[in-house]
């Protein structure tokens, strides 16, 4: 029988611990939280996202997307437009502040990964996120 530091599930749950700590040290500063910055990662792919498609790219339930983009938007870094042809759709867009910002955030990201993953070789970090991708299929 396996102990609890040898179950997966506390493994990844401690090392998710550790990463969204790091992640969130560097990101107060700019008041924003991990999930806000997801959030505007999505937008930089594809400004305009309907609320309904953020939640199902990022495999969030619609009431906690609700209150981050309201935080979001409350703190001047996503704009909420209602769609020309159907004013029942949100649209999400990014304002300039996070645009402008953008650089700065995408950096803070990536030095959270080569901190995160510093210990590791090349070919452990590319075998890592082959695993974790391979578990949410």
């Amino acid at each position: 029988m396996e102990t609890y530091d040898d179950c997966i599930i506390f493994l990844l749950a401690k090392a998710y611990q550790k990463a969204h700590g790091h992640f969130k040290k560097r990101l107060h500063s700019y008041g924003l939280t991990p999930i806000q910055h997801l959030i505007l990662e999505a937008l930089w792919r594809e400004d305009g996202l309907s609320a309904s498609d953020i939640g199902k790219k990022l495999v969030l339930d619609g009431a906690t997307l609700s209150g981050v983009l309201d935080r979001l938007s409350v703190g001047g870094w996503v704009l909420k437009e209602p769609d020309v042809e159907d004013k029942r759709v949100l649209r999400i867009f990014l304002s300039p502040k996070s645009r402008d910002l953008r650089p700065k955030l995408s950096q803070a990201r990536d030095r959270t990964n080569d901190d995160l993953l510093k210990p590791f070789t090349l070919e452990e970090k590319l075998l890592l996120k082959r695993f974790l991708r391979d578990m949410q299929n």
